[in-house]
């Protein structure tokens, strides 16, 4: 097994470029010395068998592994002066890498036009958080958020910001993801201007 070997690897590559330089600041002058604390003895085990936690697909992996397939998507974009704006996909979601993400893409029709998009969901071992990406052809920017899980609820709250188009602030923003039942799930977009949140897109997603 290659995985534990490039696991130790990696782990004595990271002691070993551990050591680093101080700035010490003395009146005017500048002294850069070089920190000569000694480091602790580097456990290769343990070291090997975080990594390989690390990198093994767990039962989160599994719950977006059984979404793979095909998928109808109802969408209904919501204007900031009230107004909806129906469109339909479909999306077809795949797990990559060894199991380890979910990748889906889209492709539908938005008010007449063409609508493609790309996400990817992870779960982060270490972190015990979600993280989805989100691409598409009405934008120039990777939007990037992060969540945990709510068992209680079946539900993934997502969290990020994203620029704003009209005038380049950022913008704060929540996705909550639900699955419904096991061939149902619903993403709900919210994002909060001068303070005020208001809903801005929703998925209704149903397999085939």
């Amino acid at each position: 097994m290659k995985l534990p070997l490039l696991c130790t690897a990696m782990a004595l590559c990271l002691i070993s470029c551990k050591e680093q330089t101080k700035i010490l600041n003395s009146g005017t002058d500048t002294v850069a010395t070089t920190d000569t604390t000694t480091p602790k003895p580097l456990d290769s085990i343990q070291m090997r068998d975080a990594w390989i936690k690390y990198a093994t697909p767990g039962e989160q992996h599994k719950m977006l592994s059984d979404e793979a397939g095909t998928w109808d998507v109802e969408m209904t974009f919501f204007t900031e002066d009230g107004k909806e704006q129906k469109g339909t996909a479909v999306a077809d979601i795949q797990m990559v890498l060894g199991g380890r993400y979910q990748q889906s893409t889209y492709k539908g029709t938005m008010d007449n036009m063409l609508f493609e998009g790309i996400s990817t969901v992870a779960f982060n071992n270490t972190t015990g958080e979600f993280t989805s990406t989100w691409a598409d052809n009405l934008s120039t920017g990777l939007m990037v958020l992060t969540g945990p899980y709510d068992e209680i609820n079946k539900t993934i709250t997502f969290k990020g910001t994203m620029a704003d188009p009209y005038d380049g602030k950022k913008i704060t923003v929540r996705q909550v993801y639900t699955f419904v039942n096991e061939n149902s799930r619903k993403m709900e977009l919210f994002d909060t201007k001068n303070g005020k949140e208001r809903k801005s897109l929703e998925m209704v997603m149903t397999r085939v």
